[in-house]
């Protein structure tokens, strides 16, 4: 019988939980053959192929189609298969993903029950759109060629989207002569209405092929399309003929046309989103130009309006084929003041790039923490906030380069690794498939990556690090990368921040709190979700602390979480959690069922709590810490909704954990909690105590949590 990737990911946990000895299932499961052998390239590759499937093996026809006859239960108000898709549509148009695919499930649902062949196609071609905006580029493709199996009444309503959304995803991944032609494909089988989109998609993708011929097509096209009566969507074509000038080089041309663009932004609701992208355009003509103090100044008139107009999504740029990020302007920015030898203000553009991204990935949606909010600290201000032994190493991950600072006290030094976005990408995820697995490949890949990253440092044994992560570096375990035959937790504490700037203001927030815990343990769900060492880690913990609250099995309840948050100085949750790649507001903790019904916590209702007094959260939870990296900024997800939410100190996971590893990491972190020592140092004593026993030497056991926040946390005594 064929078992799916998600099924045997399933059986993998309950086996991984129900008291198996972990060292034993990392060498019989990890390595072929039973065995910590180095791997093959090729065997490595197949390793990898294999996780992406088991991660890729979620949001299916039948998992939506299954997903969406639940919620369709639910609804109070049933709406036809028909008006769930308008709703899908209207709802990932404003940026609510995970709310718009849920609606096309619904109608994925009515469509088997009705058996309507144009309902499953147009609710395939929802969820392709959907998919294609939050770049799941592979879930994308697979149900718009979904939506084009089905035979559907108007076959231009389905057929010209689709292959748009096919062409879309080709072009945001560098493949322009593939998206030129499914372009093409799309034109011939679209709405006279849907048309000028896809002749806009298909000029910008011309444009950016880069080569004479195709740039002059482009031309052509753009010249037979009239101004279109929606504002939002005219002033797109004219950036996208202010590009066409740069890539004609026409510089000159372009900056007039540019600046003519920023002089039609007025003040309207969108008035400082053109400003910021017609001062990008300024700037990228006067570099083309030559005139790099020209483009200094260009950058700076659009990082003036860059904060005002993060925080919403704005699917028309999708749907004209512009795809813009605004982490390009940043990443442009910094670029050109490291290549201009000023590091101060890279670094200043870097943070800022940052600081504020919090609102993006809410997008309105949560009245946030604003002290977290509030823009980027000065470098001076941070220089002055550091202790003497404390260092904040921070990246920013350029396509062509990996630039890195640290920041001392008194100065800050900048270095250029020659490393592209791409390779360290991959670099990072053969580490980690290589932890995960328990290979012994995970100490060679430690060498290498902390060869390229930490030793060109030149960093002093004892040092605290507070380092600030970019793009694809949010996924790795620093603490596990190697500097001379040493890992870095056993030279230096370890602490991660999204920014240097919300690091700093959470370190001042909450400098000590009481020695009172409450923990949340195996909570009562289905017996696939059983979590039997977790029970033992609760009571573990619970007994270095004098005043504890313990909440097991059926007692571990969101209601219960909702009551404690905020009253408990420390709150310890030893359950289930799962990352939603989609909308990371809907990453959930697994709690124990209510009225016999599943009532997961949801990371949007975190945000609703408003947390006050609790200063740390540690999430002993598979794979907690992650989430999706945003347009090269942090992992969204709990971490910034509890940090948002009040909490100024989160412990979660890179990987799924090993009960007793963690047992014993927890164990040692929190003992050494409440004898005094600072958070940074407990976790450092607890990752140290697992990595010293033989049997969990290797980093798959001591080095999944990340301390993110406040590193500088103590406790009150505990007698």
């Amino acid at each position: 019988m064929q078992v799916s990737a998600k099924s045997a990911w399933v059986s993998f946990m309950r086996f991984f939980r129900k008291g198996v000895p972990v060292a034993a299932w990392v060498l019989v499961s990890f390595v072929p053959h039973g065995a910590l052998a180095q791997s093959s390239p090729d065997a490595e590759t197949a390793e990898r192929r294999q996780s992406q499937a088991r991660l890729t093996d979620t949001d299916t026809v039948f998992d939506l189609t299954t997903e969406g006859a639940a919620l369709y239960m639910r609804d109070a108000v049933k709406l036809s298969g028909y008006q769930y898709c308008s709703q899908a549509v209207a709802l990932a148009d404003a940026g609510e993903f995970r709310r718009g695919i849920r609606a096309a499930s619904k109608a994925l649902h009515l469509a088997e029950r009705t058996d309507d062949p144009n309902l499953r196609a147009m609710a395939n071609r929802d969820l392709a759109i959907a998919f294609s905006y939050v770049g799941q580029f592979e879930k994308a493709i697979g149900f718009a060629r979904e939506a084009l199996r089905h035979p559907a009444r108007d076959p231009r309503v389905v057929a010209g989207p689709a292959n748009k959304v096919i062409g879309d995803v080709q072009a945001r991944r560098g493949d322009y002569a593939g998206a030129i032609g499914t372009y093409e494909t799309a034109l011939e089988n679209s709405s006279e209405r849907y048309a000028p989109l896809v002749r806009v998609s298909l000029a910008n993708a011309l444009i950016q092929s880069g080569s004479a011929p195709e740039v002059e097509r482009a031309a052509q096209i753009l010249g037979t399309l009239k101004a279109p009566q929606d504002s939002a969507f005219a002033v797109q074509l004219e950036r996208t003929r202010a590009g066409l000038l740069l890539a004609q080089n026409r510089p000159q041309e372009a900056r007039e046309a540019y600046l003519r663009l920023d002089a039609r932004s007025g003040s309207g609701s969108d008035g400082g989103y053109t400003s910021l992208w017609a001062w990008d355009g300024v700037a990228r003509a006067e570099l083309a130009l030559g005139d790099k103090q020209g483009a200094v100044k260009a950058f700076s008139r659009a990082f003036a309006n860059v904060d005002a107009v993060r925080a919403r999504f704005r699917s028309e740029e999708f749907k004209m084929g512009l795809f813009s990020d605004l982490q390009d302007v940043f990443d442009r920015g910094v670029s050109l003041h490291s290549e201009l030898g000023d590091a101060i203000r890279a670094f200043e553009l870097s943070e800022r790039s940052r600081a504020r991204a919090l609102l993006d990935s809410v997008r309105g949606r949560a009245q946030l923490n604003k002290n977290i909010t509030d823009g980027a600290i000065s470098l001076s201000t941070l220089q002055r906030a550091l202790k003497p032994d404390e260092r904040v190493v921070q990246f920013h991950a350029l396509p062509d380069r990996l630039i890195v600072w640290m920041i001392s006290p008194d100065g800050i030094e900048s270095k250029s690794i020659n490393i592209q976005r791409k390779d360290l990408d991959e670099l990072v995820e053969t580490f980690r498939n290589t932890v995960v697995r328990g290979q012994r490949a995970a100490i060679a890949n430690a060498d290498k990556l902390g060869a390229a990253l930490i030793e060109p440092l030149g960093l002093t044994e004892g040092q605290r690090l507070i380092v600030v992560p970019h793009g694809p570096l949010h996924y790795l375990p620093f603490q596990a990368l190697r500097v001379k035959d040493r890992y870095l937790i056993e030279m230096h504490p370890v602490s991660v921040a999204h920014s240097a700037s919300i690091a700093m203001y959470l370190a001042q927030h909450t400098p000590r709190a009481e020695a009172k815990l409450a923990v949340f343990g195996n909570p009562l769900i289905a017996e696939k979700y059983d979590l039997p060492g977790a029970e033992t880690e609760a009571r573990r913990i619970a007994q270095f602390f004098p005043h504890n609250q313990l909440y097991m099995g059926a007692q571990a309840t969101k209601a219960q979480f909702r009551k404690v948050m905020g009253g408990m100085s420390i709150v310890h949750v030893a359950a289930h959690a799962e990352a939603d790649q989609i909308d990371p507001l809907y990453s959930r903790i697994l709690l124990a069922n209510e009225g016999d019904r599943q009532d997961f916590l949801e990371a949007h209702e975190v945000l609703a709590m408003r947390i006050r007094g609790t200063a740390l959260v540690t999430l002993s939870t598979c794979d907690s810490g992650l989430g999706r990296v945003a347009g090269g900024d942090e992992v969204l997800g709990f971490p910034r909704v509890f940090l948002s939410a009040g909490v100024s100190t989160l412990i979660a996971s890179l990987w799924p954990v090993s009960d007793d590893a963690t047992e014993a990491l927890m164990s040692v972190l929190y003992r050494e909690l409440v004898a005094g020592n600072d958070l940074q140092r407990a976790m450092q004593a607890g990752q140290l105590a697992v990595l010293r026993q033989p049997q969990t030497a290797h980093p798959f056991f001591w080095a999944p949590f990340n301390l993110i926040g406040d590193w500088r946390l103590t406790v009150s005594s505990g007698q």
